[in-house]
């Protein structure tokens, strides 16, 4: 667990934080609430308002999300017009937006208008999620993403640390939140190895996993046949395979719907109700390569988990859903260059028939092409890319970089256009479902502290009992207090008083009470709380849970 100082130093004197500023408050359309109540919020990463039309239209049919649409969401963080992912999810989960990279602690850099400063010392502070504070309820919780779990947005809504790559931390800090349900891929994460995204720390998460009673999965077949109420499925070493190839390259993998059914049927056994989270990750992956049919694909996908959340919510009565875009990405239009002067008279047929070709997505199609590219036809036709022309064959054939321009090739026979690689920076729909449903044109940061009401807490009073800097309570209790970084990759908060040690790990929901009052014996006592520590590269954060037991 290695911590960079130049995250807690950059930027202090220019430390600005929204607090809830908005352009227009949400409307909650509110009926009586009964007990208990329950949340779903799901996320298609780097969707558009223009790609949803686009998959309507290639489905052929309405997409679920179309009979919930209630507004747009406003997706700006907190030093830019166009958010990344990681203060995007931080917006969302928290109610605070954020900078680059920051997940789920406050910016130390604010550019954006009307939004409130706060004390330097704040910059890089952890705030609360709505997922911890639905455990703080007593619900269930649930994870899902269909990259790795400790990606950017999932991380938002379960994680506390300054740079998004910072995967070690944000697998340790999900393992001991002690969420019920984990679905997704990274298990690279949990273990050490020598691969980029393994531990570093020499801690093996599986064999935590395994003292926590989960039932770890690892294909759809155990997922589905699993009974236990805690399961953490983790079904690759990164991330899952998108839904157009699935069935040919990944077939044990589970489909997002089906996550989203199995958590579903496993988190509402919980008398107190629950809070799950569920993110359709790789639309954003296939934004960024300009893959139409990657986005395609994923977006539909998405849809089917939509459309499980509104069965169960419909039936249940007192669930609210939430679905929504964290960001746009690539620009992505029906209509190109090619259509500037023909565009009233194009049939849809134009846009869709070619995409309809493709049996996979770029990332699919490529997995099967040979070192030598002697395959490179083939290939291609798994793209849709059939009946190559001269040019388009030669260019393929000389190219360093056939998937560029294989997604070239076929947006420009399905006349779609596409402005940029990276994300953009417009409003997204926003659907919304249930007894509290939002509406109207709300920011990002509205909607968690919309979904901490609904289940009955405030964000930022959660924040001030989770997340407490532990050296000035400490010190206040008589204690000397040092942050002990011997073992950079394990940092540990450590307070003497007279005969008294204590000791708090990072990341974990525990601490170490050592008393040695008695020479003959050394008592050692460890208290597990349902809460975790932070470290920050600066200070230790503690909840007040942990600080009560402290004499």
């Amino acid at each position: 667990m290695k911590y960079s100082k130049k995250w807690c130093s950059l930027f202090f004197a220019s430390a600005l934080i929204l607090s809830s500023f908005s352009i227009a408050q949400p409307e909650v359309q509110a009926a009586e609430v009964k007990k208990p109540t329950n949340v779903i919020m799901l996320v298609m990463d780097g969707s558009s308002n223009s790609a949803v039309t686009l998959s309507r239209w290639y489905k052929g049919e309405s997409l679920a999300m179309d009979g919930i649409l209630s507004g747009a969401v406003r997706t700006y963080s907190a030093e830019s017009a166009i958010t990344d992912s990681a203060p995007a999810a931080t917006a969302l989960a928290t109610g605070h937006k954020s900078n680059d990279n920051y997940v789920g602690v406050l910016p130390s850099v604010i550019n954006s208008p009307g939004l409130e400063k706060i004390a330097k010392e704040d910059a890089f502070k952890p705030v609360a999620n709505v997922l911890e504070g639905a455990k703080q309820q007593g619900k269930a919780t649930g994870l899902i993403s269909t990259s790795e779990i400790q990606h950017a947005t999932p991380a938002g809504f379960s994680a506390h640390v300054n740079n998004r790559s910072q995967y070690d931390n944000i697998a340790e800090q999900q393992v001991y939140q002690n969420i019920d349900v984990v679905l997704g891929g990274g298990f690279e994460s949990l273990a050490p190895g020598s691969t980029k995204n393994a531990r570093k720390d020499g801690e093996n998460l599986v064999d935590v996993l395994k003292e926590k009673n989960y039932d770890i999965v690892k294909t759809r077949d155990e997922l589905l046949n699993s009974h236990s109420s805690k399961i953490w499925g983790s079904f690759a070493p990164g991330a899952l395979a998108f839904d157009l190839d699935r069935a040919t390259t990944k077939a044990s993998e589970p489909t997002l719907a089906e996550m989203t059914n199995k958590a579903i049927n496993t988190l509402k056994k919980d008398e107190d109700g629950f809070f799950l989270f569920v993110e359709g990750s790789k639309v954003d992956w296939a934004a960024h390569a300009n893959d139409t049919i990657g986005i395609i694909s994923d977006i539909l996908s998405f849809d089917a988990a939509v459309k499980e959340a509104v069965d169960f919510a419909k039936e249940d009565g007192n669930t609210m859903v939430i679905a929504v875009t964290d960001h746009c990405n690539s620009g992505i239009s029906m209509g190109n260059a090619n259509t500037s002067s023909t565009y009233a008279s194009i049939p849809v047929s134009a846009y869709i028939d070619p995409l309809k070709k493709a049996t996979m997505t770029i990332e699919g199609a490529l997995s099967y092409l040979k070192k030598d590219k002697s395959n490179i036809v083939e290939v291609a036709a798994l793209y849709g890319l059939d009946n190559l022309s001269k040019g388009e064959l030669a260019t393929l054939k000389s190219t360093k970089d056939i998937g560029k321009e294989m997604v070239k090739m076929l947006a420009n026979r399905a006349n779609i256009g596409y402005t940029t690689g990276g994300h953009t920076g417009e409003d997204v729909f926003l659907y919304s479902y249930g007894p509290s449903k939002i509406t109207g044109l709300v920011e990002n940061t509205d909607l968690a502290h919309s979904m901490a009401q609904f289940m009955g807490f405030d964000l930022n009073k959660l924040t001030d009992d989770l997340y407490i800097p532990a050296t000035k309570e400490f010190k206040e209790k008589g204690y000397t207090t040092k942050i002990d970084l011997a073992d950079k990759e394990n940092p540990k908060f450590i307070a003497q008083k007279n005969d008294v040690t204590v000791t708090i790990p990072v990341n974990k929901n525990t601490l170490m009470y050592e008393d040695s009052s008695t020479k003959t014996t050394k008592t050692t006592k460890t208290h597990t709380f349902d809460t975790i520590n932070v470290y920050n590269g600066t200070e230790f954060y503690v909840s007040k849970k942990v600080l009560n037991v402290i004499k």
